[in-house]
């Protein structure tokens, strides 16, 4: 009987003490573990575990993501989302499975897909942006952006007192060269 090689995920560890700000893509899975600060986006496959001691300013999509730390921002699982008893998250959740231990602190919406379902790609990329995760996004002032949405020259939607930009269609402008 012929045996078949494990396929090794590479573990990436990010350790930050310093803050870092940026957009982090992985397009092969690896497990990446932040500790530490971070601002900005984080879009990865395989697992992601924020740190207990880590503080994460930023919109998440991944695959299984372990919350331990403090997180401000959307995150967006398309497998499962655990919180941590010492987690604290304050931002909308989508993910098909979803554990939260007791004592974490979750402020926020959630939505759960189909128990079996995953979340696709392309719907994790509708998620809403606000107007300080758009500005961190186009590395623009968010007054620049409050007063392109108002003025109507970026893909906007108009959400009680504030704006709300969908990726895709921001994405779309962008290629558009529209952004000068």
């Amino acid at each position: 009987m012929k045996e078949e090689p494990a396929v090794k995920v590479e573990e990436k560890v990010l350790d930050v003490d310093a803050s870092m700000q940026g957009s982090l893509t992985f397009k092969d899975p690896v497990n990446l573990r932040i500790n530490g600060k971070f601002e900005g986006s984080l879009d990865t496959k395989g697992s992601l575990t924020i740190g207990e001691n880590a503080q994460v300013r930023a919109s998440i999509v991944g695959e299984d993501i372990v919350i331990c730390g403090k997180v401000f921002g959307n995150v967006t699982s398309s497998s499962s989302l655990n919180l941590s008893r010492s987690a604290h998250l304050t931002g909308d959740i989508r993910t098909p499975r979803l554990s939260i231990d007791e004592g974490a602190i979750f402020q926020g919406k959630c939505q759960m897909d189909a128990k079996d379902a995953k979340v696709s790609r392309s719907t994790v990329q509708e998620m809403l942006m606000t107007v300080e995760e758009l500005a961190k996004y186009l590395e623009v002032d968010s007054n620049s952006v409050l007063d392109w949405a108002q003025k109507g020259r970026i893909p906007a939607e108009k959400q009680g007192n504030g704006w709300k930009f969908d990726r895709v269609k921001v994405d779309a402008w962008i290629a558009s060269e529209k952004i000068k």
